[in-house]
């Protein structure tokens, strides 16, 4: 099979197109042929291997080079064959998926317990833009910030990935939903159902007296005292990403902020959808959503399998409103 391999750290152009044996399922797993994938801030970490302190942590980036070669956690497409023990799927089956690696290939091999059947309203394309950046949507509002009806809820990055979700969620949840984004996507974070949208280029959204009880913070572009002050006594500060330094950030702002949970009222939490034991089950639910209309995935730019090195290029200057999708 063809793959993009990352051997080494640095710019897109290191992702060489090579080719690679068709894997085979193990006990319990399924083997995927891909027909779409999404690129996210997630790839450009490990291709880069930033930040440095993630390169020595357990579970981490890889200390010398790439822990995974081939990158793309989201996957949609068909199933090939299906291991041992796997039962509920089988060849042909339209599927989707989040792994964590495997996309920018034509096959991968993911564990049953993480597939969901790609939701019937949806195209590969579509689909593939869901499962991530959807997912953690769904566990910073439904799990860590408990969000339920009446909230006030405050999305600072509602036009990226993460963000067009988010909005889309708390809506569905029955929240009073104000999302922060830039002046050229006001108009699409209105559409998504958000009833108030701040321009943070023309207005600081930290000092208008509001209070939430859920802050998601996305952008991560503003001090945690500001973050807290803007909640209820009793309010979730929710993190899930932030800007990216070459040697501890974001991961050191999420620390200092999440130190001061023991001596504060507010929770303070970091949503983290990589490392769940129940995304299938997550996966589910968002596909409900989405054939219900209450969920529909943006798509910014779609790119070609072959085009994989530019479609991280593009990601990586972090202007994408919604997601970056590939075709297989």
């Amino acid at each position: 099979m063809k793959a993009f391999v990352l051997s080494s750290y640095g710019p897109p152009d290191n992702l060489q197109l090579t080719d690679l044996p068709t894997p085979a399922p193990g006990r319990g797993e399924v083997l995927i042929r891909v027909r779409a994938t999404s690129v996210q801030p997630y790839d450009w970490h490990f291709m880069r291997g930033e930040p440095y302190l993630a390169r020595v942590m357990p579970g981490g980036l890889g200390l010398r080079r790439p822990a995974l070669p081939v990158l793309g956690a989201d996957i949609a497409g068909l199933v090939e064959a299906v291991g041992p023990g796997v039962t509920g799927f089988g060849p042909g089956d339209e599927v989707y998926t989040m792994s964590k690696q495997g996309g920018f290939a034509q096959y991968a091999c993911v564990p049953a317990d993480d597939l969901a059947p790609k939701p019937r309203n949806l195209t590969f394309e579509e689909a593939a833009a869901v499962p991530l950046a959807a997912g953690t949507a769904l566990l910073a509002l439904r799990d860590d910030g408990q969000v339920k009806k009446g909230d006030n809820v405050l999305i600072n990055g509602a036009s990226g990935g993460v963000g067009t979700f988010a909005v889309q969620l708390a809506k569905a949840f029955g929240a009073h939903v104000t999302g922060v984004c830039g002046p050229r996507n006001i108009d699409l974070v209105r559409s998504l159902g958000a009833d108030e949208v701040i321009d943070y280029s023309k207005e600081d959204f930290t000092l208008g007296g509001r209070r939430y009880e859920v802050f998601l913070d996305i952008a991560g572009n503003r001090p945690a005292s500001a973050g807290l002050r803007m909640l209820t006594r009793k309010g979730a500060y929710v993190l899930v990403g932030g800007r990216s330094g070459r040697w501890v950030q974001p991961a050191g702002r999420m620390f200092s902020i999440m130190a001061r949970g023991p001596f504060i009222s507010q929770r303070v939490l970091r949503t983290d959808v990589v490392n769940r034991t129940d995304n299938g089950r997550n996966l589910m639910t968002l596909t409900e959503l989405i054939e219900a209309g209450k969920l529909t995935p943006v798509i910014d730019r779609s790119y070609t399998f072959e085009e994989i090195p530019s479609a991280v290029r593009y990601q990586e200057e972090g202007h994408a409103a919604g997601k970056v999708v590939v075709t297989h």
